[in-house]
């Protein structure tokens, strides 16, 4: 079948490929319009409008990166339009670059495709700091491949892309802690992208830009916009305190008397309803910032009693971790939640069509949503990432998620699907991009012209009778 001319010749097909990422990005946005919202979301959203004071509960940094949003456009729909016009500007970038290495137009329209996966789709329009994590680190990604594709010739693009790529990284880890486990090895990536062989100097200069890529932003928010402390960590030990430490030995704790008697009522509280974890929520007798208020006394009383309970620390943390691979929940969040904002669905019957196709897939494909999946492909991507182009990039991909979901062994609050969003996003495509590297040549460790390009490897070049050959780079 004869290809349009409009999609003839390596520049026609890199459009093409940029006209098919917009239109999905549209197509996206049309469908999560005005962004799907939990109870979270519309949190932060009212802590965005300045209708609910600003903590550091959830994120500070994304709620004030919507305040400027609303104060720019007027709607709190651009937030989920941000969303996708990252997913999808990455991807195509990695679709371009992937392209160029090799040659394949069907590979290149596969990694466009992931986007559209039932796993990946399911919350790119969901206002959610899981979401913005995982899309600054894909991103980051996307930079990195740039930077494998350039070569090491050209100085200053080079620098302006690590520091494009410290801003991504930056930003992932400050919308959630914890990315701090994932972010590690894309930034290890980013830096072996750009300099092949750096040395010492390079990696000085590169982790410091990134330690003022966190502490900037960090100190400025704090400073100016004073988020509210919630003390938020001691939700996770109020869980092992609960669950770990007897209903007496609560009642004799050296803590305050009513913090006594709270802890007693509420591992009683767990034991009746049979929650295993999010106890703040399931089974505290809550009152306004009363973590804070007692997070002194709960992390001194874990630090006293966990050292006395290993074996049962050890086993009720394994126990949700077990949950977390093998029991996943909130595979979907079915568009917004009741809220007081007047905030509604724009298309129902679209979000009915999205929720259908979800909900099918989690049904007929359940391992796409399972965390003993992810973790075993980020296993396999990291010990065996193949050696073609892509395998950097491959290893970086399986090392990050293994660690982002082994990180959740001592935190982990609940079993959503969305802690595990970034290792299927990551995985998807490491599958993916190990099996296009097949046969494709590794790029040089070092090997530059004065001219500032490679002197080895390939890039497609479009044959005279529309079909795609490799040809050497000069």
């Amino acid at each position: 079948m004869r290809h349009f001319r409009w999609f003839r010749g390596e520049s026609g097909w890199i459009w093409g490929l940029a006209a098919m990422a917009a239109a999905c990005c549209l197509a996206t946005t049309v469908v999560f319009s005005p962004g799907y919202l939990s109870a979270d979301s519309v949190t932060q959203l009212k802590q965005a409008r300045g209708e609910e004071p600003l903590t550091d509960w959830h994120p500070p940094v994304m709620s004030l990166v919507w305040r400027a949003l609303l104060a720019t456009t007027g709607t709190p729909a651009t937030m989920a339009v941000l969303q996708a016009a990252v997913l999808w500007a990455a991807l195509w970038v990695i679709a371009r670059c992937v392209w160029e290495l090799t040659a394949s137009r069907a590979g290149s329209l596969a990694v466009l495709g992931l986007g559209l996966a039932p796993h990946v789709l399911t919350f790119v329009g969901v206002v959610w700091k899981d979401v913005h994590m995982a899309f600054a680190l894909l991103a980051t990604t996307a930079l990195a491949l740039i930077g494998r594709r350039l070569g090491t010739g050209r100085t200053t693009l080079r620098w302006a892309l690590l520091g494009l790529g410290l801003l991504f990284l930056g930003y992932a880890i400050l919308v959630r802690k914890n990315a701090v486990f994932a972010a590690v090895p894309v930034f290890v990536m980013l830096v072996l992208a750009l300099w092949p062989r750096p040395g010492r100097r390079i990696w000085l200069v590169s982790t410091a830009a990134l330690v003022v890529a966190l502490l900037v932003p960090g100190v400025a928010i704090s400073s100016l916009a004073r988020p509210v402390p919630t003390s938020q960590h001691a939700q996770i030990v109020l869980d092992d305190l609960l669950h770990v430490v007897s209903e007496r030995e609560l009642r004799s704790a050296p803590v305050a008397p009513e913090l006594r008697d709270r802890l007693a009522t509420a591992a009683r509280e767990c034991r009746r309803t049979g929650s295993l974890s999010n106890s703040y929520f399931t089974c505290w007798d809550r009152s306004p910032n009363d973590l804070h208020t007692y997070a002194d006394q709960l992390t001194s009383l874990w630090a006293r009693e966990m050292p006395d309970h290993l074996a049962g620390y050890a086993q009720y943390r394994l126990q949700l971790f077990s949950g977390l691979l093998f029991k996943g929940s909130y595979q979907y969040q079915s568009g917004i939640i009741t809220n007081t904002l007047g905030l509604r669905t724009s298309h129902p019957r679209l979000e009915a069509a999205l929720g259908t196709y979800v909900k099918g897939a989690v049904h007929d494909l359940p391992f796409l949503f399972a965390g003993w999946f992810w973790l075993t492909v980020g296993l396999l991507l990291a010990v065996r990432p193949g050696r073609g182009s892509f395998s950097l990039t491959v290893r970086a991909l399986g090392v990050s998620s293994v660690a982002y979901v082994l990180g959740y062994l001592p935190i982990m609050p609940t079993t959503d699907f969305r802690y595990l969003y970034w290792p299927a996003l990551a995985g998807t495509l490491g599958l993916l991009l190990s099996w296009l590297g097949r046969g494709t040549p590794r790029p040089p460790d070092s090997a530059a012209t004065t001219s500032g390009r490679l002197t080895t490897g390939h890039r497609p070049h479009e044959a005279t009778s529309g079909s795609a050959t490799d040809a050497p780079l000069v």
